[in-house]
């Protein structure tokens, strides 16, 4: 940080005093100009090839994307596993 210039939230030229000031405060106490940002969380599961074939071949067949074809399939076990639940 250049010499002499104060952060303009912590009020503190030295590094270390930022992190100490950071530590013991929130950030969105001092979210007033930040845009607001939509972003998508993504993870990978391992599945066996010959069963990612499948679903290929099944997502084709639907006119789909296979991440669509997985998330309407993974959807539709937990309404039927919730409705065995509840009952």
């Amino acid at each position: 940080m250049a010499e002499n210039k104060l952060s303009s939230i912590s009020q503190t030229d030295s590094l270390e005093a930022m992190g100490e000031f950071w530590d013991t405060h929130d950030f969105t106490q001092y979210d007033t100009d930040a845009p607001d940002v939509e972003f998508t969380v993504s993870s990978s599961v391992s599945i066996e090839p010959d069963l990612f074939a499948a679903v290929e071949k099944q997502a084709r067949l639907r006119g789909i994307d296979v991440e669509t074809l997985v998330n309407l399939w993974l959807q539709e076990k937990l309404v039927e596993h919730d409705a065995l639940v509840a009952t």
